[in-house]
């Protein structure tokens, strides 16, 4: 796990500022302290800052072809190289290293673009060939590994693992994105490619991007998608049995390490499973670690404990203050841009611990967007029946009157808010599924903006970007559609960022199993009913596990990181709240519509509404704004 940096020249072969250069690549020290590099030619610059996994004592980076033809900077993990090696051998490619950046290097030279589907792993890599005079940068299927980039004004590309890295260049422009900050604040992060910044941009997962040298125009090419096409239906034990193995498989790849190596242990199911996988592939305990809460009502360290003595690992627990806010600032320079999922704190804090014990663990995420695990899910096929029962003109007048006058209960348990429920019926389907996902709703996104930002935007709406993606689904059925919008959407801008800068923050890889892309290619396969059945989310995968963990674990309510931030926006952070949302900060951006956040702080201090999620998310952006100098 690496950072990595570049300018390249696009038009002439000027000399690279090598201290531009190295400037730019340390602001990602923390992503790889062990060592950095730098290579400079007429036109190109690549740097490279290593965290030291495989092959500790050679594989320095940016590599250098024997040929001296190719130069490549990379980050992420191969975990079919080996493999890929033997192949290359075969064709007369002699290594000088046991490690998979060889492997790329020389992958490119065989295969040229081709190279990124014999893959397997998490990356994002540039590689320079000097002989056919080409660019090209590419990013994994799923979007585990970051990759930002930009063009400048002065002819010069200019590409990071970090936004950080791109803004330490004096000449990268840093206008706002209107329809980025929309986004922002209906989803609470931006999805890719946006980024805050109208010419800055990120690779999308499975995409890929060529540029030969002088010329006019690029495009970032699709390599890869996942296609949802249900084979018929076959018996559930053979699928339980199946999925069993290609897990324990995509787990056995991800243990090769020359370091410490652990796991995550939340206590929930994949995590649970990930690491039930590794005690029978480890001769050795498995080392785990896990954070535990003061309020019962979120402490899942007794369930996590429960595995670890199932399966006799190494366990390492510490619990975190429920006051733990001391962070919050840190946050906003951790993510670059605006970034509001409050479950980052926790997120970071485990990172924290598992860097005590190792330099490499593997997690659980994924799961709920492959399997089916989100409550959202749930709900969204019941109101997805509801819209196929009754005829437009009945159900949005009728469901758009009942959201209208049905009071807001934030007080009351979530099954008698039946406000929101009837709001997303009137919507199409679409629609629907962005108000049950979103952070603000388009009532509120509408009150809180100023008029002179709302015309800015011109009637750009943040479902636009659900509407992109469900015209390249290629399927009809509601539940399988919404999985592939989140894993286009919420698990790369918002799961795997999270879990990317929070553990680079402490020099920590992460290693996700239940995102190895064969894995997601055949759980696509399967009928939506094995995943969702009546009320169970991730049906087959709880039956596969049956003889790995205990019922209470499998099939008890999913909790998650959560974070008190009622609570705290009411008590111990009441006056950093108010300053931050009615300060000069925020008046002088002109975004925002003055008297209304003065209301939504005034109603949430007072405990007529809770705006809890919509606080944490002015705040995060209140704190770019400052961090910009804005």
């Amino acid at each position: 796990m690496c950072g990595i940096v570049g300018i390249f020249d696009l038009k002439e072969k000027r000399e690279i500022n090598r201290d531009l250069l190295s400037r730019m690549n340390e602001t990602q020290f923390h992503r790889g302290p062990d060592e950095g590099g730098l290579h400079v030619e007429p036109g190109l610059g690549f740097g490279h800052r290593r965290l030291s996994i495989i092959d500790l004592s050679s594989g320095q980076q940016p590599m250098i072809s024997r040929d001296k033809n190719a130069v490549l900077t990379f980050n992420g993990e191969i975990y079919n190289f080996l493999e890929l090696r033997t192949e290359l051998e075969a064709l007369g490619y002699r290594f000088e290293t046991h490690c998979d950046t060889e492997v790329i290097l020389y992958g490119w030279q065989a295969w040229g673009e081709g190279c990124v589907d014999r893959l397997r792993g998490m990356f994002a890599f540039a590689v320079w060939d000097r002989e056919q005079q080409t660019l090209f940068l590419a990013r994994d299927r799923l979007g585990v590994k970051p990759l930002y980039y930009a063009e400048l004004a002065n002819d010069q590309f200019i590409f990071g693992s970090e936004l950080k890295s791109l803004k330490e260049h004096p000449d990268l422009p840093r206008n706002l994105d209107p329809t980025a900050i929309e986004d922002y604040f209906g989803f609470g992060y931006i999805p890719d490619p946006k980024t805050i910044y109208k010419d800055v941009y990120k690779l999308e997962p499975g995409y890929c991007l060529t540029i030969k040298h002088g010329a006019k125009s690029y495009q970032p090419r699709q390599y890869w998608d996942v296609q949802f096409s249900p084979k018929p239906q076959q018996d559930e034990r053979v699928v339980a049995d199946e999925l069993i193995e290609r897990l324990r498989e995509a787990v056995k790849i991800r243990m090769m390490a020359d370091v410490p190596l652990g796991a995550f242990l939340s206590g929930g199911v994949d995590s649970s499973a990930v690491v039930a996988l590794m005690a029978g592939l480890s001769p050795d305990p498995v080392n785990t670690c896990s954070i535990s809460f003061g309020d019962p009502a979120f402490n899942e360290a007794k369930f996590a404990a429960q595995v670890a003595d199932r399966y006799h690992t190494a366990h390492r627990v510490e619990q975190v203050d429920p006051d733990d806010f001391s962070l919050i600032d840190k946050l906003a320079g951790l993510y670059d841009e605006p970034y509001a999922d409050s479950s980052a704190l926790p997120t970071y804090r485990v990172c924290e611990l598992a860097k005590k014990q190792v330099t490499v663990v593997l997690s659980g995420d994924g799961g709920d967007e492959n399997l089916a695990g989100y409550r959202r899910y749930r709900w969204h096929t019941y109101e997805e029946q509801m819209r196929s029962w009754l005829p437009d003109s009945i159900r949005k007048p009728v469901f758009g009157l009942l959201g209208r006058v049905y009071p807001k209960a934030d007080w009351a348990p979530k099954i008698f808010r039946a406000k929101s429920t009837f709001e997303s019926i009137a919507r199409d389907s679409l629609e629907g599924y962005f108000h049950s996902v979103s952070v603000l709703s388009n009532e509120l996104r509408n009150n809180l903006f100023s008029d002179s930002f709302k015309q800015e935007l011109q009637g750009y709406k943040a479902v636009e970007v659900f509407r992109k993606y469900a015209e390249q689904a290629q399927t009809d059925n509601p539940l399988s559609l919404v999985q592939y919008l989140d894993i286009k959407t919420y698990l790369p801008g918002d799961i795997l960022t999270k879990v990317d800068r929070a553990s680079m923050a402490h020099a920590l890889e992460v290693r996700v199993p239940l995102l190895d892309h064969k894995l997601v290619e055949w759980m696509a396969t399967l009928q939506p009913d094995m995943k969702l059945k009546g009320r169970e989310g991730k049906y087959i995968f709880k039956k596969s596990l049956e003889n790995y963990l205990p019922n209470d674990i499998l099939y008890r309510p999913k909790m998650g990181f959560s974070v008190p931030l009622n609570s705290w926006f009411k008590g111990p952070l009441k006056d950093k709240v108010r300053n931050a949302l009615l300060g000069e900060t925020m008046k002088q951006s002109g975004l925002f519509n003055q008297a209304f956040l003065e209301q939504m702080v005034n109603q949430h201090q007072n405990g007529l509404r809770d705006h809890s999620a919509a606080i944490w998310s002015l705040l995060m952006f209140e704190a770019f704004l400052r961090n910009e100098g804005l």
